[in-house]
């Protein structure tokens, strides 16, 4: 027991750290991207591209250091400890007071979380640390599409491909075969939808990200599990859409990013399952 006990914390802990290094990648590589386009006038960016101005170079995951967005204050080392830090400053920047946004622990804790789950459930081995990146990756798509409607091709691509090696490798439980027919189906049915709602009302009702995101995970979960996903998906969606009406706090097109509901059903599919009672 102390030894399970040691693995999912040790697990927990892990997850704190690369929490912590997901915030930066969620804040990061959107204005990455937008400046990349910038930089390329003749490619036109998506138009559901972030609103914020193009940084300035030298910009990228790495440069600058980690500071403060309202004044400019680097943070050392002990202002960059996951959650602790948060809980020491009080939610403020020490330099000039400014609120530090929640969302930052919210995803430092969610992904200890989640990599507890991946530890305590395959110990420590290779498939624990890959069920570990992928919950990673979910994390990571969900923020950046609430933020920003984008999903990026720089991690749901690999997610694609991450989840055909994972299922050669006997790591994620399914076949290859039942992965890669998971890829193409996931991709196919959003991709049929998409044209379907647009040839019917003229609108995109959802953009091209989603269709990978939907491969992804059925390369990560199988073709068995596309059913489960797109019922929670969509119901998790449609229950948020009504909140926001409640609450009057819809934006104002009416349009709710579809990513963050596709990654919170990939969650609960690869630690609960797929949905009960359903034909596969």
């Amino acid at each position: 027991m102390a030894a399970d006990a040691f693995v999912w914390i040790g697990g927990a802990l892990l997850g704190l750290v690369v929490g912590s290094f997901l915030n930066v990648v969620i804040h990061r590589l959107p204005r990455m991207l937008e400046a990349q386009w910038a930089q390329a006038p003749h490619e036109q960016a998506p138009d559901d591209s972030p609103s914020t101005l193009p940084p300035r170079q030298p910009y990228n995951i790495a440069v600058p250091g980690s500071h403060c967005p309202h004044c400019g204050h680097v943070l050392p080392w002990a202002e960059k400890i996951p959650v602790l830090s948060y809980l020491v400053l009080q939610g403020r920047c020490r330099a000039c007071h400014a609120p530090i946004g929640w969302r930052y622990p919210a995803v430092e804790l969610l992904t200890a979380g989640l990599f507890a789950w991946s530890f305590s459930r395959y110990g420590l081995s290779a498939t624990a640390l890959a069920w570990a990146g992928f919950a990673a990756a979910l994390v990571t798509l969900a923020a950046i599409d609430a933020d920003t409607t984008l999903l990026p091709d720089a991690i749901t691509q690999p997610l694609v491909w991450s989840g055909l090696l994972a299922a050669s490798l006997g790591l994620s439980q399914v076949s290859l075969t039942v992965a890669l027919w998971g890829a193409v189906a996931g991709y196919l049915f959003l991709w049929s939808v998409y044209w379907l709602f647009k040839g019917v009302t003229g609108k995109e009702g959802m953009g091209q990200g989603d269709f990978k995101l939907l491969a992804a995970l059925g390369a990560w979960l199988g073709w068995p599990a596309l059913l489960s996903l797109v019922l929670i998906a969509s119901l998790t969606g449609v229950a948020c859409g009504l909140w926001l009406r409640l609450r009057q706090r819809m934006p104002e097109d009416g349009y709710i990013p579809f990513g963050p509901f596709l990654a919170l059903a990939g969650a609960w599919v690869m630690a609960l399952g797929t949905l009960p009672g359903l034909p596969v």
